[in-house]
C-alpha cells in the first residue's frame, strides 16, 4: 500500500508543547494526515506532460514542465521532485497518493484538480490556481506560496505546515478538518467561505483581508483574538476611543 490513513491524536496544542493553554482535544477535530508511502519508483521515460495521461509509480525528477499541458491527467504513486511548472496546465489532474517536493513555478494551473493523500513539501509557488479544486489528507509543509487561489475549493484533512502563504484566497470555499501550524498567512481572504473544525491557533502570524464575519466554525487563541480586536471591531463597526 502507498498510503495509510490515519487519525490524529491530540489537539494542535498538545502537539505544540501547551502553547495553546493545554484546552481539550475536543475543542476541535483535528485533520487526518496522510501517511503516503510510495513503493519503489520507476525514473520518467522524457517527453512532455500528456492530457489525459495515466502515470504510475513514477519520479519526475528535476524536469522543466514549463507549459506544458497535462490536464485531466492521473498520477497515482508518483513523485515530482525539483520540477519546473511555470504556466503548466494541469487542470482536472489527479494526484494520489503522492509525493510533491521542491516544485516551483509561477501560474500553475491546478483548477478543479483532486489531492488525495498527498504531500506538498517546500514548493515555491506564486498565482497558483487551484480553484474548485478537492483536497482531501493533504499536508502542505515548508515553502511559499504567493497569491494562492483556493476560491470554490473544498478541502477535508488538509494541514499547512511551516509554511508562508502570502493573500491566499479561500473565497467561497468549504474548509473542514483544517489545521494551521507553525505557518504564516498573510492578508487571507475567507469571504464567503464555510469553515468547520478550523484550527488557527497554531499560526504564528494571522492576517485577514476579508471574511472575518465567517469565521465561525474556526479556533483562534487569545492572543490571535487582540491582534484581530480591530479588524472584528471595525466588521461589527465598533467605535474605539480612549
Amino acid at each position: 500500500m502507498a498510503r495509510t490513513a490515519t487519525g490524529r491524536t491530540g489537539s494542535t496544542g498538545d502537539r505544540a508543547g501547551g502553547r495553546t493553554g493545554g484546552r481539550s482535544s475536543a475543542a476541535v477535530k483535528g485533520a487526518r494526515r496522510p501517511e503516503v508511502r510510495l513503493p519503489p519508483l520507476e525514473p520518467y521515460g522524457g517527453g512532455e506532460l500528456e492530457p489525459d495521461g495515466d502515470y504510475d509509480g513514477v519520479e519526475l525528477r528535476e524536469l522543466d514542465l514549463a507549459g506544458q499541458d497535462g490536464g485531466g491527467a492521473r498520477f497515482m504513486d508518483c513523485a515530482l521532485t525539483g520540477c519546473a511548472l511555470d504556466e503548466t496546465r494541469l487542470r482536472h489532474t489527479r494526484f494520489l497518493d503522492s509525493v510533491l517536493s521542491g516544485i516551483r513555478g509561477v501560474g500553475t494551473d491546478l483548477a478543479e484538480a483532486t489531492l488525495r493523500d498527498v504531500e506538498l513539501r517546500d514548493a515555491r509557488l506564486g498565482g497558483t490556481q487551484l480553484y474548485g479544486a478537492v483536497l482531501e489528507r493533504v499536508v502542505i509543509r515548508g515553502g511559499k506560496i504567493d497569491y494562492l487561489n483556493l476560491r470554490q475549493a473544498r478541502l477535508r484533512d488538509v494541514v499547512f505546515e511551516s509554511c508562508v502563504l502570502v493573500e491566499p484566497d479561500f473565497g467561497g470555499a468549504r474548509l473542514e478538518r483544517v489545521e494551521f501550524v507553525d505557518c504564516t498567512l498573510k492578508s487571507a481572504d475567507f469571504t464567503a467561505a464555510t469553515l468547520a473544525d478550523v484550527d488557527l491557533r497554531g499560526a504564528v502570524e494571522l492576517g485577514l483581508a476579508g471574511g472575518v464575519d465567517r469565521l465561525s466554525g474556526a479556533v483562534i487563541s487569545a492572543a490571535q483574538l487582540l491582534d484581530l480586536a480591530p479588524v472584528l471591531a471595525a466588521e461589527l463597526g465598533l467605535r474605539v476611543e480612549g
